[in-house]
């Protein structure tokens, strides 16, 4: 479960730093950004059930 978590914030760490990168692509740089917390959120909730 870890794992996936590192992975999906990696995968949205990159999608915004392209959106940021490459102009005209601002909407992709907001969207990896909200799915960057959202995931890191989930983590963490995750982890205080499991403990």
């Amino acid at each position: 479960m870890v794992y996936l978590i590192l992975v999906l914030l990696a995968i949205w760490l990159v999608l915004s730093i392209l959106g940021l990168i490459i102009e005209g692509l601002f909407w992709l740089a907001l969207i990896g950004a909200v799915l960057f917390v959202a995931t890191a959120v989930w983590g963490w909730i995750q982890n205080r059930q499991r403990t």
